[in-house]
């Protein structure tokens, strides 16, 4: 073996998982549960795509994009909203045509949109980041109703997991290179009162990054590691380790809670940069996993606009 999982394993559970889409996705990405149409929405970044999986069936059907896309989420207007390198567009599932909304970054040509997620008031975050990956270059925007996008941070380097507190009175966020996740004091209407602070830190001996994030019904958070193979649960009151998904690749991209009643945790994958022995080694990188983890999710928030 030339890949081995880090220590990320010598913690109280750990749960196995089960590859449902043997994918071979260049850059797996930003699942979300599509509930009313009981489907996984997912992206292949690299390959500007955006896939629609149906685990009852298995079938999964890939829509064409001409520019990358970070994340997509379902809309009230039964359409998706995807954030791409080219900004915002509406997306007709059916179709595949494409309405242009907004792009707040159409002065830097060199950043994409990378992960987002709607907030329980129904809007999406989205974060951007430099194709170069240059510190400093991204930034976190917020779209609603309006479809006019507000800056919420900025001077961000890799744009990453999102999640809301249930009492929504805090959001958690993750700046890759950092190592940390951020916890933010909200105020009623969502919007951020303070710069955050860090709840939890990924050890830099472990020599992965956090990427996707999910929050649980008791309130945990799941974090992909990307480098890591492995989707790690953890307290962010205490900072605490709890738990670990083991995954038979390294690049771990990002998670979300998914099923009927939201018990599957859903969990994407990269074989991007792998070189040949390193994907030999890991034919599945590039695909989605399923794991049973003995806690459920949270139905996600339809975006509004």
């Amino acid at each position: 073996m030339i890949w081995r999982l880090p220590v990320v394993l010598t913690t109280l559970r750990r749960y196995q998982s089960t590859c449902v889409l043997d994918a071979a996705a260049v850059l797996g990405e930003g699942p979300h549960w599509w509930v009313e149409e009981q489907q996984l929405l997912w992206v292949d970044i690299t390959s500007a795509q955006v896939g629609l999986f149906d685990p009852a069936t298995g079938c999964n059907r890939m829509l064409p994009l001409p520019a990358h896309a970070g994340c997509v989420v379902p809309t009230l207007r039964d359409d998706l909203l995807v954030a791409t390198a080219d900004g915002f567009q509406r997306l007709d599932p059916k179709s595949g045509a494409l309405t242009h909304v907004h792009d707040p970054e159409s002065h830097l040509p060199g950043n994409r949109f990378n992960d987002g997620k709607c907030d329980p008031w129904g809007r999406l975050w989205a974060g951007t980041m430099a194709y170069d990956f240059a510190d400093g270059s991204g930034s976190l925007w917020r779209i609603g109703a309006s479809l006019e996008p507000e800056c919420m941070l900025s001077g961000l380097s890799i744009s990453n997991g999102l999640a809301w507190s249930h009492d929504r009175r805090s959001m958690y966020f993750i700046d890759s290179p950092t190592l940390e996740i951020r916890r933010f004091e909200l105020s009623g209407d969502g919007d951020l009162l303070d710069q955050g602070e860090v709840c939890i830190r990924i050890p830099a001996a472990w020599n992965c990054v956090p990427d996707g994030m999910a929050i649980d019904r008791e309130g945990m958070l799941w974090i992909a590691l990307h480098n890591g193979g492995a989707v790690t649960r953890w307290n962010p009151d205490s900072g605490d380790h709890l738990a670990t998904v083991e995954l038979p690749c390294s690049r771990v991209t990002s998670c979300c809670f998914g099923g009927y009643d939201f018990s599957q945790l859903f969990i994407t994958t990269a074989r991007e940069g792998l070189s040949a022995e390193e994907l030999e080694d890991q034919p599945l990188a590039g695909g989605v996993f399923v794991a049973e983890v003995g806690v459920r999710g949270l139905p996600p928030q339809l975006f509004l606009g």
